[in-house]
């Protein structure tokens, strides 16, 4: 038998509860995966919360690493035994084992660990396509980054001045500053959201951002604005206080004729090809050291409880992962 986190209704984090589950024969296309790590990320918590709605009962997570067990008919990318990592859904990566979709499988270099990929996948892949799809990061790009501190944060900040960009870090706490200088911040503010934007003016000498990173939402989003130059573009892509208000299409042209979007990791992998792309690209940094694991916590899958209390309490510093 393996294990897996459910729930049946949405909730505080002691929705989750851990069930026994049978071990199932893949099907054409799938693979019966045993699991060694699975990341947890804030979209789980909105999912659990209900702010983003799936169909219940469900499981939860969309990251995870570990062996082949077993393959379907079909599959030829992936073999028994091999080391694979994957960051989309099917969503029910909580668990000991699961089938899963071989081709959104990656074969992973065996000096990432199981634990570094379970890490490393879907915030990475996310970062990916922030910096390099939603707003082409390069020399003497100016960007301003909410949650430098978290797990996210570590990827973009390194990757982001490897692209050559100023950064500008966003923190929650005074006790985050020197962590965020250490992952290359080149200045660092505390969020105050009366006083964000007047101090980013005054760090840029009055030109203000190309781009603002905001998963932040309702608390940030009018700071994040007021942050941009003419013609900026702010990307809203979490929500972590909530959803920001309705804004008029008049404010966007008043503030200097900018951008919104509201990206996601789902329509920057829709395609096989796409996905597997922005993976090797991340892939491709790990091995070059640009960005690194930052792995803050590990809990058993039992606990995943505790993980999502600390990660919705603004505990944790860095990724955090599941152990079967």
């Amino acid at each position: 038998m393996a294990a897996a986190i459910r729930f049946n209704q949405f909730g505080s984090p002691d929705v989750l509860t851990l069930q026994a589950v049978p071990e199932q024969s893949p099907g054409p296309g799938e693979v019966w995966l045993e699991q060694e790590a699975i990341g947890v990320n804030f979209l789980d918590v909105t999912q659990r919360k209900g702010a983003v709605p799936i169909p219940l009962p469900s499981g939860l997570g969309l990251e995870g690493a570990g062996r082949v067990a077993a393959v379907g008919a079909d599959v030829s990318n992936v073999k028994v035994g091999d080391r694979v990592a994957y960051a989309t859904g099917p969503i029910g990566a909580y668990a000991s084992a699961r089938l899963y979709p071989a081709q959104r499988l990656v074969r992973i270099p065996d000096a990432l660990s199981f634990d570094d990929a379970a890490a490393l996948m879907f915030k990475g892949i996310t970062a990916q396509y922030l910096l390099k799809s939603t707003y082409p990061v390069g020399p003497g790009s100016t960007l301003l980054l909410y949650g430098v501190a978290g797990g996210l944060g570590a990827i973009m900040v390194p990757w982001a001045k490897h692209l050559g960009a100023f950064v500008i870090g966003v923190v929650s706490r005074q006790a985050s500053v020197e962590k965020a200088k250490a992952l290359g911040c080149d200045e660092v503010l505390v969020f105050d959201a009366d006083s964000l934007a007047s101090d980013v003016a005054r760090i840029t000498d009055g030109q203000k951002v190309d781009v603002v990173y905001d998963p932040i939402g309702r608390v940030s989003f009018q700071a994040s604005l007021d942050s941009l130059r003419p013609r900026g573009l702010l990307v809203s892509f979490g929500a972590s206080s909530g959803a920001p208000a309705a804004v008029e299409l008049a404010t966007l042209n008043a503030k200097g004729s900018l951008f919104l979007t509201r990206p996601s990791l789902a329509a920057h992998t829709a395609s096989v090809e796409e996905y597997q792309a922005r993976v090797q690209d991340v892939l491709a940094v790990i091995d070059s050291a640009v960005i690194q694991p930052r792995i803050w916590a590990s809990y058993a899958l039992a606990d995943a409880a505790s993980a999502h209390a600390d990660l919705e309490s603004g505990r944790s510093s860095g990724a955090i992962i599941l152990k079967p």
